[in-house]
């Protein structure tokens, strides 16, 4: 047998697996690490998130990743040189994070490599009738694996593709294995680039649990601060509450035809970027409007399609609790909104049921890394897939 092959048998067969996750969301801000300990697998799984960091991407390095970012036309020579060079960047980011931690890299099992998507394709996005949904996730795992002496485990969506979904939102798996309650009905919502949501009834019911993207969370806002403002975001939503909601710009906005797409959906920054706010500002005939007021759409818009999201799939008789997570909890505007909006319910940071809300994402990929090697395959939730599955390609380092 392979060495490799005995190696992941002999950490498959262990009684708690340490597995670093890692995340880098279409903010581009930079690699979220998380060290985690995984016990168990399934509905048995317990964590502990034993280290965390955030490592910041140069402004260098986000410039190589904006070359080719969400658009439809880029260098072919580009793309392919920055699949492997992502990967040793990612690489010597969690070499250099190890050793400040004190922790030799074979004492980690795993690497759970989300990679840096750079384009995301669902049916809805394109008109192309002989093709399905497509993603793309660049930062390649063999490099990973080699580069860091770890098996790694990476391009976690192409499977949930395969296997009939749209490659977003995987969170499902992760907050149906750790958040599930018996006697508490609960919404987590993820307001990162994208928003997306799960709804965890009571009964503990895989297949009544639910999952979908909403539509932007801080995509759009973020890209608007760094065209007008040079910011990389609103700190704290400052600058959005400066501003005033201009109605006929929000509704233009909310008429894009994906917000009456059918449920579970998906989108990324493909629609949701500059031309998407200058469209709707032509359509309203709000063309000098201050950047304030834009700003105060968009933070608008975004608690806004939640919360229709929200309202149109959780039954309104049920009373349920919100645990909040990603960079846009961190917006107090976006938070004040969903609060007048939903004034039902109980919006709390994830932090209230034992997980990190800056730290989520990177936590999930490594209970989905976890479940590749020691659990079984799932349906996701709303019947995102049509047949059960595990998520990941396995790269050994030799």
């Amino acid at each position: 047998m392979h060495p490799s092959i005995q190696k992941l048998y002999e950490i498959a067969q262990k009684p708690s697996r340490k597995i670093l996750g890692l995340m880098s969301g279409t903010s581009m801000d930079g690699l979220d690490i998380a060290l985690c300990e995984m016990k168990g697998s399934g509905k048995n799984t317990c964590f502990s998130l034993l280290k965390f960091t955030t490592v910041p991407y140069t402004a260098s390095m986000k410039q190589e990743i904006l070359s080719v970012f969400s658009k439809q036309s880029v260098s072919l020579e580009k793309l392919t040189l920055l699949n492997p060079w992502i990967a040793l960047e990612n690489a010597k980011m969690i070499n250099d994070t190890l050793a400040t931690w004190k922790i030799p890299a074979s004492s980690v099992d795993l690497i759970a490599s989300h990679g840096q998507t750079v384009y995301h394709a669902p049916k809805s996005l394109h008109p192309l009738d002989a093709f399905g949904p497509a993603t793309l996730q660049i930062g390649d795992g063999d490099h990973l694996a080699v580069h860091t002496g770890i098996i790694t485990i990476s391009d976690f969506r192409q499977k949930h593709i395969a296997a009939g979904g749209e490659g977003a939102p995987l969170a499902v798996y992760g907050d149906y294995l750790i958040a599930t309650h018996p006697k508490q009905n609960r919404l987590l919502l993820n307001i990162g680039g994208i928003a997306n949501f799960t709804y965890l009834p009571a009964n503990g019911e895989f297949n009544q649990v639910f999952s979908t993207d909403t539509g932007p969370g801080n995509t759009l806002m973020d890209a608007f601060m760094r065209q007008r403002f040079n910011k990389a975001y609103d700190i704290d939503g400052a600058l959005a509450k400066k501003g005033m909601v201009n109605n006929d710009l929000l509704k233009a906005m909310k008429q894009n035809s994906f917000f009456a797409l059918n449920f579970p959906k998906t989108i990324g920054p493909e629609l949701f970027n500059l031309s998407f706010i200058e469209d709707a500002q032509l359509a309203s005939n709000n063309t000098t409007i201050s950047p304030e007021d834009i700003m105060a759409t968009l933070n608008r818009l975004t608690a806004e399609t939640i919360v229709d999201a929200i309202n149109r799939k959780v039954p309104s008789a049920d009373e349920y609790t919100i645990y909040a997570s990603g960079g846009g909890i961190h917006n107090l505007q976006v938070i004040e909104h969903l609060k007048y909006l939903l004034p039902k319910a109980s919006i709390q940071s994830s932090d209230a049921i034992g997980i990190q809300p800056d730290a989520k994402e990177a936590i999930l990929f490594a209970l989905l890394a976890n479940e590749t090697v020691a659990g079984t395959p799932m349906l996701a939730g709303g019947n995102a897939t049509k047949i059960a599955t595990s998520l990941g390609k396995i790269s050994f380092p030799i």
